[in-house]
């Protein structure tokens, strides 16, 4: 879909996100540093597909293992690879785009907006692994990591394993974890269980344990504006939080809802403990159910028009057809009633 949405829109500068940025995770980490020119040559075959002039590998300045090896692989080539500073949230495609290029992406648009495009260095991978070999996308590099786990790293395994295969891989849990979340501890799902597969977007499998976890009741909001300074994309979380809890996840829109990537950085700096990412979350759930419903309704109110005109056409036609019918039998009754006039009035002549 990115690919053919970049063919649209003229990608002059294609990006490839390099920076892993939420903790415990390294599976992008691990790839750069043993399959760069794998992934090089994927990057290239992207490029390729765009069209792109510039391309760019977006790596943390914290990952100098995996920014020396791709650096070696991408050279004598037209990819530049750019070490970004490692703060947090730089593996998001908006942050990225701004550090690289000074462009920033417009409130409700997209990348390709201002002739950009984004790609993942795991997506270069398992392109290249597409178009040279005919290789699905069966498998991928996840992290097992957390206070928790036995014995952490990162696990290449197939699409579909179970989270609890891959602890128990790695040693097993020490513990009864306080957390399991699939993903990062910012951005991730936090699960009840380690019975769930691992799909294609799943970077890591993450069992934290109760240091790890702050678990403190929220309080009120103290108009402190932490969560305002914290906002990577520049919104007033406070301002759509106090939206969403008076009911109006409507109005926080106007406050740049459909803008929050998520992060958590916001909730992360909070001191009131508020969890105002679930609550975006909810609200932007309960809009994407409003709006499903929405087309419902439409789509119901159109096949129900549709009924209707078609009923009232096929009574036209009936009416239309009993019109001719009558038209018919009266025309053949006159023609009936003057040939026997006819025939009287040659009788009577005879």
């Amino acid at each position: 879909m990115k690919l053919n949405l970049s063919r649209r829109s003229e990608v002059r500068t294609l990006i490839m996100n390099g920076g892993e940025c939420e903790p415990y995770l390294t599976c992008d980490d691990r790839l750069m540093r043993e399959r760069a020119a794998k992934i090089v040559e994927g990057i290239r075959i992207i490029r390729h597909a765009t069209g792109a002039a510039e391309v760019m590998v977006g790596i943390e300045d914290n990952k100098p293992e995996a920014i020396e090896s791709m650096m070696a692989a991408a050279q004598g080539t037209e990819v530049r690879v750019v070490a970004v500073p490692a703060m947090y949230p730089m593996g998001s495609e908006k942050q990225l785009i701004q550090v690289l290029t000074g462009q920033e992406v417009p409130a409700g648009g997209r990348a390709a907006d201002i002739g950009v495009l984004v790609h993942n260095v795991g997506t270069a991978y398992a392109v290249r692994d597409a178009i040279r070999f005919g290789r699905p996308l069966v498998s991928r590099i996840v992290t097992v990591s957390g206070g928790a786990v036995g014995a952490p790293g990162n696990l290449e395994v197939p699409i579909g394993t179970l989270a609890s295969d891959l602890v128990r891989a790695c040693g097993g849990l020490r513990g009864t974890p306080a957390r399991l979340v699939l993903g990062g501890p910012m951005m991730g799902m936090q699960v009840s269980g380690l019975d769930v597969p691992i799909v294609k977007g799943s970077s890591g499998v993450l069992a934290l344990t109760h240091a790890e976890v702050e678990q403190t009741q929220p309080g009120p909001c103290i108009r402190c504006s932490s969560c305002v300074r914290a906002c990577p994309m520049g919104l007033l979380p406070l301002e759509m939080a106090a939206r969403i809890r008076i009911g109006d996840p409507v109005g926080s829109v106007d406050w740049g809802l459909k803008d929050c990537i998520a992060c958590g950085s916001c909730s992360y700096v909070c001191p009131a403990h508020i969890p105002l990412v679930h609550w975006f979350n909810h609200a932007k759930g309960e809009l994407a159910a409003r709006e499903r419903l929405k087309l419902k309704n439409e789509a119901t109110k159109r096949l129900a028009d549709e009924r209707n005109g078609r009923m009232e056409r096929i009574a036209r036609e009936r009416e239309e057809a009993a019109r001719q019918r009558a038209a018919k039998k009266a025309a053949a009754e006159a023609a009936k009633k003057a040939a026997a006039e006819a025939a009287k009035q040659a009788e009577e002549v005879a």
